[in-house]
């Protein structure tokens, strides 16, 4: 609850002593978990060089033993820091290394979250076609799988995209479904949606398409894709809803 409730400094002290406690287990598993949770909270906190190193020691661990999700998992997360320090090339393989793997195992979630962060990415960096090429893939993948938050970040970031090109009308196609889907889930997305939708005086022009599945909603302009922090954080969240934790922050 400490992170959830932007309490960061506790945050950080329950995971150095999750941390400290799998050490002295001997826990590396354990030791990977409270790093990656670590390095969201330090990057929520503006701290990126050390998120960035938390991730890099958790990346280390999953390989050393040998858990390709885990790895998976940290590369993504790895890829969000990077794009928050617009460290792109690097953003841009460690998504792709994630993408591969997800791929590898057959986790359509992970492949769908990947490609959304690509999507991010490029739409920082002003490629627009290939941020729409890959929300548009993470958006067939989501309602195949039945992963509304994934479709919600999927129709966000077409709408960014398409808003950024100067096409506002593309733009209210895809934005008031992703802020339906945020609203059904509560998602504190929503909110950040909404005003897009108000600054830029935007209305539905299509019917809303519904969900059709529950899925854990994720805290994740100038337009711009959602704050990489977001990301990172959501997969925190599933780390600990799937996976053996050490300690509890959230």
């Amino acid at each position: 609850m400490q992170q959830l409730t932007g309490d960061y400094p506790a945050a950080a002290a329950s995971q150095q002593r999750a941390l400290a406690l799998c050490l002295d287990l001997g826990d590396l598993e354990g030791q990977a978990e409270a790093l990656n949770c670590l390095a969201v909270v330090q990057q929520e906190t503006g701290d990126h060089p050390a998120a960035a190193a938390s991730q890099r020691q958790a990346l280390t661990l999953w390989r050393d033993l040998g858990n390709l999700g885990g790895e998976a998992e940290a590369l993504n997360c790895l890829g969000v820091v990077q794009q928050e320090t617009e460290d792109y090339p690097a953003a841009a393989a460690s998504h792709q290394r994630a993408l591969a793997q997800f791929g590898d195992l057959g986790n359509r979630l992970g492949q769908a979250e990947t490609l959304n962060r690509l999507g991010e990415l490029a739409t920082r960096t002003a490629d627009t076609p290939q941020a729409r090429k890959h929300h548009a893939q993470a958006l067939a993948i989501a309602r195949d799988i039945g992963a509304p938050l994934e479709e919600a970040r999927a129709l966000e970031g077409l709408g960014q995209s398409h808003l950024q090109d100067a096409r506002p009308c593309q733009a209210a196609v895809h934005l008031p479904q992703a802020l339906a889907i945020y609203q059904r889930i509560g998602a504190p997305a929503a909110h950040r949606v909404q005003q897009t939708l108000q600054n830029h005086k935007l209305a539905s022009t299509t019917p809303q398409r519904q969900p059709t599945a529950p899925q854990q909603p994720s805290p994740t302009a100038r337009i711009r894709p959602p704050p990489p922090h977001e990301a990172a954080r959501q997969a925190a969240v599933r780390t600990h809803a799937h996976r053996r934790v050490c300690a509890r922050t959230a």
